[in-house]
């Protein structure tokens, strides 16, 4: 597993590196919401939808997460004269700015994806190609697009998605152009004939892709290494191969023939959707800041790890990698945030379809009953977020002999549990101020209160979010508990 301090270097190492993406943009839609009964049209379950969200896939979700982990993307790519491709070319000037280019071609439909998801999990996708092959004109306007911008180039992505756009001449052109530039080149293939992508630096098929290819099998490290052998023979120039595989990690082949297996730690997978994606942005900047590929594949398997826990075609911060390379060996004070630090990191949540939930309370001394209600709490988000009032608040709501704790000591206990994601320590008496810097989904607390009398309750109800009171263990609280200590402490408990 890679250490915090390793992950901090190379993140360091890649932070401000230019990449330049040419591929297929795709966009891609997410329809949300629950299945609960059975059509009576047919023997099919009914979506209620709840929510819509649009993002881009494919070499957009690669721009993005170039960005996203410190990077600076330039993309080039093309779209139809569709709605689809103005929507798509406006997340692209939103995600790139001056450094994009969509080439837009009457009559060629935009690439585009609609995913529906259920409880979180994917019923069918249905995908939206282009029918007509994409023009020389286009191709001629690609390629100039993306010469311009070699020079500024640190690594040259390719990102063939299969709609059409890499034709093998753009490939060939593109490839002879950054080899002549001294720009390295990685390709997330697609499809068979790899051939096509000789020259590359680096190519990185997954296990199907590779197993395709070559006609091998890929299921252990002696067989990706035979695969990749095997394809590594039929490509002259490509200096290295890279095999990703899922949850065995990935495999190797460097340009001196060394094999080099990267072990994945278990993880619980949400949604592979763009995982591709996060793993060669990584890869691609370590290679453009000058690391060894060894080091650049753990980095990639990193990001992709923490790419599958999230939902839809996901980005990664770096933030996220460092709290992730941490692996739970050491006290988790990373998840405890300032207000405006949670802000944004919620706003990312929003963005990538995570439903948010917020909680909060004293927490004094942490019991049974606290432990009922955030388990409560995570069951209906996927993120949560506990709000903890400060000393002199407890001061002021429960007197002057509390807390028994300090804010310090509270925050680490509750950032310490695995249903608990991040905690913000707040001065106020209530947490409303809070909640609308947070604007969570759901806000939940014990059945103990009324709804609609809590704080911040109107603010979540208003952006069309709900209010979920968890079941109590019953006796349970900290004022009972602190009574029985002081009985304890007078004689009063036998």
């Amino acid at each position: 597993m890679m250490q915090r301090e390793h992950a901090a270097r190379l993140l360091s190492a890649i932070a401000g590196r230019r990449a330049l993406v040419v591929g297929d943009v795709i966009l891609d839609r997410f329809v949300y919401g629950r299945t609960e009964r059975i059509s009576r049209e047919a023997p099919v379950p009914i979506l209620s939808e709840t929510r819509r969200s649009v993002m881009l896939g494919g070499a957009g979700n690669l721009a993005r997460n170039i960005a996203s982990l410190g990077g600076e993307a330039m993309l080039v790519s093309a779209a139809g004269e569709d709605a689809e491709g103005a929507e798509t070319g406006a997340l692209v000037r939103e995600a790139c700015g001056e450094d994009a280019d969509l080439v837009t071609e009457a009559g060629r439909a935009t690439p585009a994806k609609i995913r529906y998801v259920a409880q979180n999990q994917q019923m069918f996708c249905v995908d939206r190609d282009p029918r007509t092959p994409v023009s020389d004109a286009t191709v001629d306007a690609v390629f100039k697009a993306a010469e311009a911008r070699l020079a500024r180039a640190d690594v040259l992505i390719l990102s063939d998605y299969g709609r059409g756009l890499l034709t093998p001449d753009l490939i060939a052109r593109l490839v002879a152009a950054a080899r002549k530039a001294g720009v390295p080149v990685s390709v997330d293939p697609r499809g068979k004939g790899y051939e096509r992508y000789d020259g590359a630096a680096v190519i990185k098929p997954n296990a199907d892709e590779l197993a395709a290819e070559t006609g091998l099998p890929v299921s252990d490290d002696a067989e990706a290494e035979t695969a990749l052998r095997a394809l590594k023979t039929r490509l002259k120039q490509t200096d290295a191969l890279l095999v990703t595989r899922g949850g065995a990690g990935m495999t190797l082949l460097d340009a001196s023939g060394a094999v080099t297996h990267q072990r994945s730690r278990p993880r619980s997978v949400f949604d592979v959707s763009g995982a591709g994606d996060t793993a060669l942005a990584a890869l691609s900047l370590a290679m453009a800041a000058g690391v060894p590929l060894s080091e650049a594949m753990a980095l990639a398997d990193l990001a992709a790890g923490v790419a599958v826990g999230k939902a839809g075609t996901a980005v990664v911060a770096p933030d996220e990698l460092i709290e992730d390379a941490l692996g739970g060996a050491e006290a988790p004070v990373w998840r405890i945030l300032t207000r405006a630090d949670a802000a944004g990191l919620t706003a990312r949540w929003r963005a990538e379809g995570l439903r948010v939930g917020f909680t909060n309370g004293c927490f004094d001394i942490l019991h049974p009953g606290h432990l009922s209600v955030l388990r409560h709490a995570a069951s209906v988000c996927d993120r949560l977020v506990v709000g903890l009032n400060a000393d002199a608040s407890v001061s002021r709501l429960k007197g002057a002999e509390r807390p028994i704790n300090t804010a310090a000591s509270r925050a680490l206990m509750l950032a310490s549990l695995d249903m608990v994601d991040r905690v913000v320590v707040f001065e106020e008496d209530t947490p409303e101020a809070l909640i609308r810097a947070l604007n969570p989904h759901v806000l939940v607390k014990g059945a103990d209160y009324i709804a609609d009398e809590l704080p911040g309750a109107a603010h979540v109800k208003s952006r069309g979010g709900e209010v979920v009171l968890a079941p109590l263990e019953p006796g349970l609280s900290t004022t009972a508990l602190v009574e029985r200590l002081k009985r304890g402490r007078s004689g009063d408990l036998p």
